[in-house]
Order: C-alpha cells, then sequence, then structure tokens
C-alpha cells in the first residue's frame, strides 16, 4: 500500500506473507541443491523451469490474461530477462557448489544494491544515512567473502554476481510495461529459465533423466518456489512497505537451520558477523529510506 500507514492487521498480515515466502523460496533451494547431487545442473534448472512455467501458465489463463503479450519483445522485458537468467542461473550455481547459507547470506545484499543502483539509473536521491548503510552493507559482504592473499572463492563470487542479477532484475521491473501483470512477468521469467537450463544441459552432455527420487525433489522445488512467489506477491500489496519488506531477511535465517540440519554445513564467527552486518544494513537503509 502507498500513502497513509496501514492499519496493524494489515502490516501483521503482509509480514506474516513475507515470512512464509522466504521459508518457501529457502525450501525450494534446498530441493534444487539436493537434486543437483545426482543430476546434472542444466537438467535440474530446466525441469524447474518448465514445471514452474507451466504453473505460471495456468494461473496467467486463469485470471484471464493472455498468454502471449507483444509486450514480451519490448526493450524493458529483454534487459530485465537477461538479468533474470544471470540471477538464476549464477545463484543457483553458488548454492549448488558452495554452502547454501553462503550465497544465501551475499543475496541478503541484494535490496542494498537495488537501492544504489535506483541513484544511479533512475536519479533517485539517497540520503547520507542510507548511503551508509549501503557502504555498511556491502563491508559486511566483504566479510563473507573474506579476501586473501590467495584470492577470493570463485564459488563464492558466483553467488555476488548473482546478486548483481536479481538486483538488476528489480531495477529493470521498474522500466517494464505496466501491461503486464505479475503472473505474465513470472511466464517470462520461468521461459528463460527453462532455455538457459536446456542449452546448459546440452553443453554438459544432454539429458540424463531423472528417477523417481529426483523428480520428487523437483516437483518439492517448483511446490514451494510458487508457494514463495504467491505469498511475496500477497506481501508486497498488503500493508506498508517499509514494514513488510525488511522480512526478506528471515530467509537467512531459515537458510542457516535448513543448511546446519540437512547439509551440516556449519558456519564461522566471521560468517555470522558479516552476515549481521549485511541483515542490520540492510534493515537500516530500509527504515531510513522511509522516514
Amino acid at each position: 500500500m502507498t500513502g497513509s500507514k496501514a492499519p496493524m492487521a494489515l502490516n501483521l498480515r503482509g509480514s506474516l506473507f513475507m515470512v512464509l515466502s522466504m521459508a518457501g523460496f529457502a525450501v525450494e533451494d534446498m530441493f534444487i541443491k539436493a537434486a543437483a547431487r545426482t543430476l546434472p545442473l542444466g537438467e535440474v534448472l530446466f525441469l524447474y523451469g518448465g514445471a514452474g512455467l507451466g504453473v505460471f501458465v495456468v494461473l496467467t489463463a486463469r485470471e484471464g490474461d493472455r498468454l502471449w503479450h507483444p509486450a514480451y519483445l519490448s526493450r524493458g522485458i529483454l534487459i530485465r530477462s537477461g538479468f533474470e537468467v544471470t540471477g538464476r542461473l549464477f545463484y543457483a550455481l553458488a548454492f549448488v557448489f558452495a554452502p547454501l547459507v553462503t550465497a544465501t547470506a551475499i543475496l541478503q545484499a541484494t535490496p542494498l544494491l537495488v537501492v544504489a543502483g535506483a541513484a544511479v539509473v533512475f536519479g533517485e536521491k539517497v540520503s547520507l544515512a542510507r548511503r551508509l548503510g549501503i557502504l555498511a552493507g556491502f563491508a559486511g559482504v566483504m566479510l563473507i567473502l573474506r579476501p586473501g592473499p590467495e584470492g577470493l572463492n570463485v564459488m563464492v563470487l558466483l553467488a555476488v554476481v548473482g546478486m548483481v542479477g536479481f538486483a538488476g532484475r528489480d531495477l529493470a521491473t521498474r522500466a517494464a510495461p505496466p501491461v503486464l501483470s505479475h503472473l505474465q512477468l513470472g511466464i517470462v521469467g520461468f521461459t528463460m529459465l527453462t532455455l538457459v537450463g536446456f542449452v546448459l544441459a546440452l553443453v554438459q552432455g544432454g539429458f540424463t533423466g531423472p528417477g523417481w527420487a529426483e523428480a520428487g525433489l523437483m516437483a518439492g522445488a517448483t511446490g514451494f518456489g510458487v508457494v514463495g512467489y504467491y505469498a511475496l506477491t500477497v506481501a508486497m500489496r498488503t500493508g506498508d512497505v517499509g514494514v513488510v519488506t525488511p522480512w526478506r531477511y528471515t530467509r537467512l535465517l531459515f537458510a542457516m537451520a535448513i543448511g546446519a540440519v540437512v547439509f551440516g554445513e556449519r558456519p564461522d564467527l566471521l560468517m555470522l558477523v558479516g552476515s549481521a552486518v549485511v541483515v542490520g544494513s540492510g534493515v537500516f537503509t530500509l527504515l531510513a529510506g522511509r522516514r
């Protein structure tokens, strides 16, 4: 909602849906990471993208929206699609080959990059407090990356590229044709992911075919991914953005729990400090913008 402050009940509802969304996305990541242990990543992305595309096609048809729209080929959508592919592909590479909690922690800096990008691309004014918050957040990312004489971990850098892709997608979404609904944008995003997965699978040697276990994992990823996307849409349309948005950072808590229980990941002190700095600076920047 925009304008006057939303009632407390709407803010509570929006916040709960945001937490549900982040839980859905964290479990989705878990299923994809598990499936990629036995299936090539290209095939995993192809199956996930195709299943997600099917769901959004059905939902779009039920809403009475057009499945094909000329605006899909507009400059803004093509730019958004490029960033979408970059974000999804490199973030998937990151959490498949690097610890899930590390990739997720770096992803939490996306809102900070969006604020900085909005100042550069759209000329939005950014106060000194928000600039300091952005710098602190990027310092937290560097704590997670922990560059040293031996250089940066290449696998962790994949998460940074994914973060840039998602930030670019969010910025490009603002320039996307307003005639397209959220569901139609979902069709575009999952179409691009399916194509990228198909090409990557061919580069990796073709399709092996999922067994029952892999098919179940992909079904779980699709189901929780759709729940996450739907809950995110509800959250961003309910309550005050400044109240609802900071709850995005609960995704890191879910990732830490899943990483520890399912994958046996144990983040060290520097990782925890860097994550706290990223989350704290993100919440501060959002609240400073609201004021």
